[in-house]
């Protein structure tokens, strides 16, 4: 199966009022070692992981066994490139178990360089991603994302990615030592 998965910004342009010459094409592929210094860009900006379940990355090192021991082999998780292949960001979808009763379910996150918001990136990955995602695991029915209640921006992706809002899960994660009330999205097949 093609690892590599292309998306266009033409196909979703609800993006309001950004201009035309900001839109961009984006593909999604698996992470490499030699990606650590673009994953650098957003893993060390607390701006960025200021709602991430992770902490800020801060050293080159730390990034290196991050990107060899859980993300290469994360089942699913790719990098968002730009037309030049440079990663902006990256994406994942964790299945909620491997096998039982809730095997048809499974949760997506995404993270974004800053210096990238705004542009529609983030909302096209999850589309992307979600289309992929359901053809390659055809067990899956249910992908679900939470964001926390103040992070309005994912919230905003999720609702434009065509992900419907269920409601408030209270008191739901830790975030950063601190009990934090999230908001939860899905898509169902």
């Amino acid at each position: 199966m093609n690892q590599n998965l292309d998306h266009t910004k033409s196909e979703t342009q609800e993006e309001g009022n950004i201009p035309e010459s900001t839109m961009t094409n984006i593909t999604l592929r698996p992470i490499e070692l030699s990606d650590v210094d673009d994953f650098m860009t957003w893993a060390t900006d607390e701006r960025v992981t200021r709602f991430c379940l992770w902490s800020t990355y801060t050293s080159k090192e730390q990034a290196v066994d991050y990107i060899k021991n859980h993300a290469i082999p994360h089942p699913w998780l790719r990098l968002i490139c730009l037309d030049d292949n440079r990663a902006v960001g990256s994406i994942t979808v964790t299945p909620c178990t491997d096998s039982g009763y809730d095997r048809c379910r499974a949760e997506i996150g995404y993270v974004v360089a800053h210096e990238y918001w705004g542009r529609g990136i983030a909302t096209l990955a999850v589309k992307t991603a979600a289309a992929a995602i359901f053809k390659e695991w055809p067990h899956l029915r249910r992908l679900q994302g939470v964001a926390d209640v103040d992070n309005r921006g994912s919230q905003r992706v999720l609702e434009k990615s065509g992900f419907e809002r269920e409601g408030v899960l209270r008191n739901y994660v830790e975030l950063k030592g601190k009990i934090v009330d999230v908001v939860m999205y899905s898509i169902v097949v």
